[in-house]
């Protein structure tokens, strides 16, 4: 067996492994890199093999950093089997289409501006919509939980709920037959206790684990603290009349802001006549899609479904689908919270709503996940007092709130305690993090070799 690292390799983003065994060539996750790469040259360069040659991808999620060169794969010779969670292929068909969709505007854009300046930008999009819908042709059999998938003979795969996002799996990948070995990747790993999804799961050994390291050098605030914490940002804000702006994952954050947000009109927390609105049309789909999948609750909303409430009903709830819709928000003068895309602010429709509130002293901005270097939200956060939004320079006057308890990533505790329940581990490989942090992270693993690998780096297992 051979395992070798084509993304995610000392960096937080664009995880694309493989696995050559049992004749076949197999992926694991085929992401994006983001950090407002989406179109330079780190995502249109070649892959490190040939696309031609993949068997199959076992994808562990739908987030774009896990998914989004996935149209690339094919539109460059890949015609095998994409196996996936059923969750996990909704949601991908979601994030792919919107990928493509703000890539062709982000190439008209560099289009004009070249027109404009004569500047010798790369004006095509990495990939098209035609091509995205192309991609989505190769989803084929669908895994479910702790269930084997044979991917050949003397290889099967088994998809283990990670507890990230709806439908996140980490994969157990083992051959069957003589010297037989295992390796299992973690995926991105979610935390313990969370309300929406169950907690992640773990095999009882592994020969070879393959592990994240978004937070493997901190600890995450605990929840409540968090959610009193968002609370209070949103109290003050509108004590002070201005509006609440929280850069938003579609996937999983958006759902689980909605549900402590209803639980803090419920409890008296916040005003009942608060107005939130959810200016992000994957996050509404996403809304709609996690009622269909009862196979990822965690206790906590299972409860809620069982007894007939909505547990992202909010009174005050406004979905936000249409562009003219979104613009108009910009007219509020105060009192709303607005929940809109992406999370990085790296595209989407947050950036116009930074635009218009982030120079307004009454107003704040809430960041309730990772942000990787060189976004725009990594720079608001680090402290900039002017940022670029549209080509124009905008002074950061606006409250800024920082809360990592909601983030959907284990930290480091959590994760060593994953790592500590799996036995006979002999190698791990730390992957999906600032290479600082997998430093950090390696200091504390104990029990068999620990390798932080390069990109495009093989190992023989």
């Amino acid at each position: 067996m051979k395992l070798s690292f084509h993304g995610a390799a000392e960096g937080v983003t664009g995880s694309c492994h493989m696995v050559e065994c049992a004749g076949k060539r197999i992926l694991i996750d085929c992401g994006l890199y983001q950090g407002g790469r989406e179109m330079d040259e780190e995502n249109a360069e070649p892959f490190g093999f040939d696309p031609a040659a993949i068997d199959m991808v076992l994808l562990t999620h739908a987030h774009l950093d896990h998914c989004g060169r996935l149209p690339l794969l094919v539109k460059r010779g890949f015609r095998g089997e994409i196996v996936t969670t059923a969750a996990s292929r909704e949601l991908a068909r979601l994030v792919l289409l919107d990928s493509a969709h703000l890539q062709e505007e982000e190439a008209r854009y560099r289009a004009r501006k070249k027109a404009r300046h004569g500047n010798h930008g790369n004006g095509e999009p990495l990939y098209t919509i035609l091509d995205a819908m192309n991609s989505l042709e190769y989803f084929g059999r669908t895994a479910h939980y702790n269930q084997p998938v044979e991917l050949a003979p003397g290889l099967r795969a088994t998809f283990l709920d990670a507890g990230h996002i709806l439908g996140s799996a980490s994969i157990y990948l083992e051959e069957t037959g003589a010297d037989a070995c295992s390796v299992l990747f973690s995926g991105d790993l979610g935390n313990a206790g969370r309300p929406l999804l169950r907690n992640p799961v773990t095999p009882a050994t592994a020969d070879v684990v393959v592990m994240e390291t978004t937070y493997g050098d901190r600890s995450h605030k605990q929840l409540k603290p968090s959610v009193d914490e968002l609370y209070d940002a949103i109290d003050d804000t509108f004590h002070r009349g201005g509006n609440v702006v929280i850069p938003t994952f579609a996937l999983e954050r958006a759902q689980e802001l909605l549900y402590y947000l209803r639980e803090g009109i419920e409890s008296g927390r916040l005003p009942r006549t608060m107005q939130v609105f959810l200016d992000s049309p994957m996050a509404i789909s996403a809304t709609q899609i996690f009622e269909h999948h009862p196979e990822c609750y965690g206790a906590g909303t299972a409860e809620l479904f069982r007894e007939g409430r909505d547990p992202f009903g909010l009174p005050g709830l406004h979905f936000t689908r249409d562009t003219a819709d979104s613009i108009a928000l910009n007219r509020i003068g105060g009192g709303a919270v607005i929940m809109a895309g992406s999370g990085m602010c790296t595209g989407g429709r947050v950036r116009h709503h930074l635009k218009h509130n982030l120079w307004r002293h009454d107003c704040a901005v809430v960041f309730v996940g990772y942000a990787a270097r060189g976004t725009l939200a990594r720079r608001i956060i680090d402290g900039a007092p002017l940022v670029r939004i549209f080509g124009e320079e905008m002074p950061v006057r606006a409250s800024i709130h920082t809360i990592n308890g909601f983030s959907a990533h284990a930290d480091q505790a959590e994760l060593l305690a994953w790592h500590k329940a799996i036995g006979g581990v002999k190698k791990t490989f730390l992957v999906h993090g600032d290479e600082e942090a997998m430093h950090v992270f390696a200091k504390h693993l104990h029990g068999g070799e620990v390798i932080i690998p390069q990109l495009h780096r093989e190992f023989e297992l």
